[in-house]
């Protein structure tokens, strides 16, 4: 909570508009209970902000004018869970200035709610050794599937061998071969990086416990039965679950926000953006010839203002999809060299100078506009009287 000009932001359950459906889980102070299951949306700390006579709606002001009685002048400013995270609420922590706590500038409370998932290991999720053999697991099977040694042990884990040869990081091998002579010897094995384990102590070590010097040895397909051609290495090794799980990589958009400069939509899960069609993307696509698709994607699906809007609009009217017009990060280059002192102008095919480049209108005023041409297109046609135009002296 931040103490703004117009007054302290408050904690409470009373909320404006917000159905009681919404408030189920939270207690009288308006924070979430312990344990609550929430959704995407869901709010999480009920938060009221007070807003001055500019933030009012219009509909806000005409209740004013006709009751003649002032409005709650609060809005809704809630801590809500974010898009596409889902969970159960673990712990709720609150931090204060009045009792000691360092908290940042112009803040005066502070509500930390941590929500919490239990995720089984899944296909896409990221794994890693302690040589950077990171990767993603590509494929989980049962226990019955995978290949198994002479005794019947199940293997853990498959790497691919071709992680090893092109990042020559040796050492996972060096510990799979360690790792089995440790684990069958009962003793466990501290190793420092560049003054560790020779491998002939490592072979020593590998006869000592009963197995092959190279530390290879025969194992079976889990579903024919049958042994493989090559002797394969097997042994012991740490394996890490890294922090980048497919459920959290997950993301979907059709419109959201777009960037003040470029027009373009945003990047990232977190600013609920786009996915990035960048130059090589571009290659693929004239690479199949899909020109289509790919004038689609570098305008009304990207920069075009007019165009994406334009073309919302045909779709849910079921109407042709118009021609796209120039992309606003077009504008932004010709700005760039205007800047710079570079008289450009945009000539047509027909060798007239195309005006939208020379536009000085927002965004929203020129959406504006169109929209009113719409309106102007449909109204009865009444011809303007006409002026005779004053000398210029």
């Amino acid at each position: 909570m931040r103490d703004t000009k117009l007054g302290p932001e408050i904690v409470t359950r009373d909320i404006p508009n917000v159905g009681e459906e919404k408030l189920k889980d939270l207690d009288e102070n308006g924070i979430i209970r312990l344990g609550a299951q929430v959704q995407a949306g869901d709010i999480l700390v009920g938060k009221i902000t007070p807003k001055g006579e500019t933030d009012l709606t219009p509909e806000e002001k005409l209740l004013r004018v006709i009751f003649g009685e002032k409005s709650r002048d609060v809005k809704d400013t809630s801590l809500t869970t974010p898009h596409g995270e889902y969970g159960k609420v673990v712990a709720v922590r609150e931090f204060s200035r009045d009792l000691g706590d360092k908290l940042p500038s112009g803040v005066i409370r502070s509500i930390q709610v941590s929500v919490a998932v239990l995720r089984k290991i899944a296909v896409g999720d990221k794994m890693a050794g302690r040589h950077g053999n990171k990767g993603v697991i590509s494929r989980i099977v049962p226990v019955e599937d995978m290949p198994h040694l002479a005794d019947g042990t199940a293997v853990d884990i498959i790497l691919n061998p071709l992680g090893v040869a092109s990042r020559m990081n040796i050492g996972q091998v060096l510990e799979t071969h360690l790792g089995l002579a440790a684990a069958s010897l009962g003793y466990k094995v501290a190793t420092p990086p560049l003054d560790g384990v020779s491998e002939n102590t490592i072979a020593e070590e590998l006869a000592r416990a009963g197995f092959n010097q190279d530390g290879k040895m025969k194992v079976w397909n889990g579903k024919t039965g049958e042994a493989f051609r090559e002797p394969v290495t097997v042994g012991v090794i740490y394996m890490l679950k890294l922090h980048h799980l497919v459920d959290e990589k997950m993301h979907a958009r059709s419109t959201g926000p777009y960037s003040l400069i470029t027009q373009q939509p945003l990047g990232g899960k977190a600013q609920f953006g786009g996915q990035r069609f960048g130059e090589m993307e571009v290659w693929a696509l004239e690479g199949y010839g899909a020109a289509h698709t790919l004038q689609e994607m570098l305008t009304i699906k990207s920069d075009d203002v007019l165009g994406r809007s334009k073309t919302y609009e045909s779709i849910v009217k079921g109407e042709p999809i118009m021609k796209p017009n120039v992309p606003e990060s077009f504008r932004v280059l010709v700005k760039e060299l205007q800047g710079l002192c570079l008289d450009v102008e945009l000539i047509g095919d027909n060798g007239q100078v195309i005006s939208t480049v020379n536009r000085e209108e927002p965004v929203e005023k020129v959406m504006e506009a169109e929209r009113f041409l719409d309106l102007a297109e449909t109204a009865p046609k009444v011809r303007p009287p006409e002026r005779n135009p004053e000398p210029v002296s």
